[in-house]
């Protein structure tokens, strides 16, 4: 009796260690989705500090230098711009941590968050970096969008306006300011509520329709919600975002900015290559 206890014991141990090992092999980080040979955040990043894990705004660039720059640009443009309503809007609030500029911004990607804006070329290749991660390249991203059907759109292949958060009847800027293409900075505008609606911008995961399959997983708002930078220093960002009416789906592109612009509208996710087991 006391081998056939050590015997299912050995047994039971071998097990458990080699579906340890086999958990610890999977092809993609928890947060991202296997696309055929590579691995794609499955939200739109947001940004936390490296350090403490402290999720940082949204609302401004992530880097402490470009932060310091918008925020007390904003804190007296806001009393310059649009009507006394508009005027009257705070800015959105920074925690402690953001105001002291002692910290590392990271990307990271998960649900119920408002993705990060106000980001160039740049800054979202380092906070993927910074991740362990990378951009996509254009054609990973593509590929990405269209699922494991390859249609034009996440949902197939016809526009069809509710599954994505695009072509809003609002421009936020023009809400603000009266101009649509001014004041691009202000950390106010991805805030904005039309008619007691939700934010302009979607949280993760929000856009139940909006989703680009791939098995039994699935990579949220790769079209409208924020625009994305892909891996082409010469400066291309993907998918559309909210206030534009984004026809082609998987195939839109903006390439006439350069590297370092940034504005509320662009974020970014990463991508990284798949581990595979031992043996394979």
């Amino acid at each position: 009796m006391l081998w056939a206890i050590a015997l299912f014991c050995l047994v039971g141990s071998a097990v458990l260690s080699r579906g340890e090992g086999q958990a610890a092999q999977t092809p993609c980080p928890q947060d991202m989705v296997l696309v055929r040979d590579y691995c794609v955040d499955r939200y739109e990043i947001s940004s936390i500090d490296r350090d403490t894990g402290t999720l940082l705004s949204p609302y401004y660039p992530p880097e402490p230098r470009w932060l310091t720059y918008v925020y007390d640009a904003w804190q007296l443009l806001r009393h310059r711009a649009g009507d006394q309503s508009a005027r009257r809007m705070p800015l959105p609030a920074l925690s402690p941590l953001q105001r002291s500029l002692k910290y590392s911004p990271v990307a990271a990607s998960g649900e119920g968050r408002v993705p990060q804006g106000y980001l160039s070329y740049h800054s979202a290749k380092r906070l993927c970096e910074s991740a362990g991660k990378r951009l996509c390249t254009p054609e990973e991203w593509e590929t990405a969008c269209r699922g494991e059907r390859q249609t034009r759109f996440p949902y197939g292949d016809n526009f069809r306006k509710e599954p994505c958060n695009v072509g809003r009847n609002f421009h936020p800027a023009a809400v603000l300011h009266g101009l649509s293409s001014s004041g691009h900075l202000d950390p106010r505008l991805n805030l904005l509520m039309i008619a007691g609606d939700a934010p302009v911008v979607r949280i993760g995961g929000a856009s139940q329709g909006c989703v680009s399959r791939w098995g039994q997983d699935g990579i949220y708002d790769m079209v409208g919600n924020l625009d994305e930078w892909v891996d082409d220093p010469s400066g291309t960002f993907r998918g559309g975002f909210y206030a534009r009416r984004v026809t082609v789906g998987c195939e839109a592109r903006i390439s006439n900015h350069s590297d370092t612009y940034f504005d509320y509208s662009i974020g970014t996710r990463c991508c990284k290559d798949a581990r595979h087991p031992a043996g394979f």
